[in-house]
């Protein structure tokens, strides 16, 4: 769709996983957390640290990474660290600083752990050869998990690690559960049924306060029917702990091949929304919530329209593609009632997490430059969008058109780069969308800025967003969002005043 719209093989949205997971190719595991950069007013280029130190220790504990050092040095006024200098010195410093005094430290990005589990609907499966090599990172990290919304299996996690979420409360965790039956999960992880089983952790982690999201991805005849229902029930028994269940359906590519993978149809879709809506009644009459939510894919598949704002609750999974179309739709709307349209903010993302610095050319909101205003001058343009959001968009578009008589065109991008059951936005390749924009009419188009690299302005098949311009025979501008809504906002209230 428009907006970061997702496939749950590719994480929350493939390019912030693909910021998280990355250092896990470019770093070699290192004692200590590097600093990278030092603010010259800050705390700690008064007491000598420089880009490239790296800190050790904290008070005598050991510091693993940025988390770590942000949870030693927390409400901490009397402080020793132990450096390793950029130089190989070794030395100790003692200091005092005010309660809650910035260091002025950034440090790197957290080195992910590795999954060791052998899904068989496994995201780097479903990627050609020539893909990104962050593209086949398998990260099983209970970090980015509470940083960036990552799922994990928590089939690996060490006592440790274990410990330290219950410590530094990194909550909440996501968790891929996938089937409470342990031969089922066994099976879709091509794990033994040991290792499968993590009920043990998972109750570990909610009888110490740690808040849990659950993941299902929806592998027909596999873990749906009695096994669906079974995994439900079970998670909600232990809500409000466990405090949603997302059910998303697997989307396999052209380069899935496991023929225990069958593709989604749209009669196993109806089947599961009714099967599914009958479990949602009986936990809002007992829970008062919905609790587990079906993924925007199911219901487009199944021809159906998405459930009303109330079924979302406070959108408790929007990021996994659940609630993400009612939430444009609402959006939508309010912008075509004259409503100021608001920021929209990536829900799992914590404060804590390190974004991508994003490159010169997006620095700031495209609304706030000189070209946005002139794009609001011109009544004809084209948008290019996902296959699968590209009906919805349209029927908004139309109306929008009636109502301020713009020509605006909405063109589907037939996902050719990942082929089969592919067809968000988030995911077309720059090929694809050149394709598309042989199409496009009026005086310039509009593509999704979700398709575009966080830190670097590439497609995930490596054009970039210059190469597309220079091939394109009109302007192309990639939008967010914010963005979006902002110039047709600024349209429509432009259409008022005529």
């Amino acid at each position: 769709m428009f907006l970061a719209s997702n496939l749950i093989e590719w994480k929350a949205e493939v390019f912030m996983y693909e910021f998280a997971v990355e250092p896990a190719i470019t770093q070699i595991r290192r004692p200590g957390v590097r600093i990278i950069a030092i603010d010259p007013n800050g705390l700690a280029a008064e007491l000598g640290l420089s880009a490239g130190d790296r800190i050790v220790r904290v008070n005598g504990h050991q510091i693993r990474d940025y988390l770590d050092f942000r949870f030693q040095t927390a409400g901490e006024t009397e402080l020793v660290f132990l450096l390793k200098k950029a130089n190989g010195e070794t030395i100790e410093l003692e200091f005092d600083r005010e309660l809650e005094e910035d260091f002025g430290i950034e440090f790197e990005q957290i080195v992910p752990r590795q999954c060791a589990n052998e899904c068989i609907f496994c995201f780097c499966k479903g990627n050609p050869e020539n893909a990104r090599p962050s593209l086949f990172i398998r990260d099983e990290d209970i970090r980015l998990s509470f940083l960036y919304g990552n799922y994990t299996t928590l089939t690996s996690i060490t006592k440790d690690e274990m410990q330290r979420i219950i410590e530094q409360r990194l909550s909440p965790q996501f968790v891929s559960v996938h089937a409470t039956d342990v031969e089922v999960r066994a099976y879709l992880l091509g794990i033994d049924k040991q290792r499968a089983d993590i009920w043990a952790k998972l109750s570990q982690l909610l009888e110490n306060g740690i808040e849990v999201h659950a993941q299902i991805v929806l592998c027909p005849g596999i873990n749906d029917g009695i096994i669906l229902e079974k995994t439900l029930r079970d998670l909600a028994g232990h809500y409000p702990k466990v405090l949603s269940a997302a059910i998303v359906p697997v989307a396999l590519t052209r380069y899935n091949t496991d023929e225990r993978l069958k593709r989604v149809t749209r009669e196993f879709c109806l089947e599961i929304i009714k099967s599914v809506s009958q479990l949602q009644q009986e936990f809002r009459r007992n829970l008062g919530t919905n609790f587990a939510f079906l993924g925007d894919e199911i219901y487009l598949k199944a021809g159906k329209t998405v459930p009303a704002r109330s079924h979302y609750g406070n959108y408790p999974q929007i990021e996994d593609g659940v609630g993400m179309v009612r939430n444009f739709l609402e959006r939508f709307d309010r912008m075509l009632k004259g409503v100021r349209p608001s920021m929209q903010k990536n829900a799992r993302l914590h404060s804590y997490a390190k974004k991508p610095a994003p490159d010169s050319s997006a620095s700031l909101q495209f609304s706030a430059s000189p070209q946005f205003s002139e794009l609001v001058k011109l009544k004809d343009w084209s948008i290019i969008t996902g296959e699968m959001f590209a009906p919805i968009l349209s029927e908004r578009i139309h109306k929008f058109n009636q109502i301020t008589r713009e020509n605006i065109k909405v063109i589907p991008a037939k996902n050719e780069y990942f082929g089969g059951d592919v067809a968000v936005a988030g995911l077309v390749s720059g090929k694809d969308f050149l394709r598309a924009a042989s199409q496009a009419d009026g005086n310039f188009t509009v593509i999704p800025k979700s398709a575009i690299k966080s830190d670097e302005p590439v497609f995930i098949d490596g054009m970039t967003i210059s190469e597309l311009e220079a091939a394109s025979t009109k302007p192309i501008f990639p939008l967010d969002a914010d963005d979006f809504f902002q110039l047709l906002s600024r349209k429509l209230q432009q259409s008022s005043v005529i």
